[in-house]
């Protein structure tokens, strides 16, 4: 998964940088091993949704926020949102929790970003397919390759 979108970084002329690191997949812990905030975290679940069968939304928002499954569910055009098992994770991404990045390479798997992840910083960061490698990554290029769905996603404070 690193040597794809590193692939795909590289092919679209983002700008963005890796960082190796020992493996981490808590957002406060990994943004420290980083050194960047927590909020610059682009934190990526998957979520099975009810509605269209065998619906899943990659649902991706800022390290320091919590998600909100209604809003996913709505923006992915379900009833209900739920966290996806760690079998379906590997199955859907190829990666374990933790490890997701926030790109999607499947067409049964919906991408969307919270805009307050675009919009609050330069640069995100993410695990990028290994709890070891980090990619920090700028915000405007991730919007554009990317090209995710931008709903609010993320629970009231």
């Amino acid at each position: 998964m690193f040597e794809r979108i590193d692939a795909l970084l590289r092919e679209s002329g983002a700008r963005y940088r890796v960082i190796h690191h020992p493996a981490e997949g808590a957002s406060e812990r990994v943004a420290k091993v980083r050194g960047t905030r927590v909020s610059q975290g682009a934190k990526a679940m998957l979520c099975r949704v009810k509605g269209p069968p065998g619906l899943f939304a990659l649902a991706v928002l800022p390290g320091d926020r919590r998600i909100d499954f209604r809003k996913v569910a709505q923006a992915a055009g379900g009833r209900k949102a739920s966290l996806a098992s760690p079998e379906e994770a590997i199955a859907r991404t190829g990666c374990a929790i933790g490890a997701i990045p926030p790109f999607s390479f499947s067409s049964g798997v919906r991408l969307i970003a919270d805009p307050r992840l675009i919009s609050r910083h330069e640069e995100i960061a993410f695990n990028a397919g290994r709890l070891d490698v980090s990619i920090v990554l700028d915000a405007a290029d991730y919007a554009r390759v990317a090209q995710p769905l931008l709903a609010d996603i993320t629970a009231d404070e």
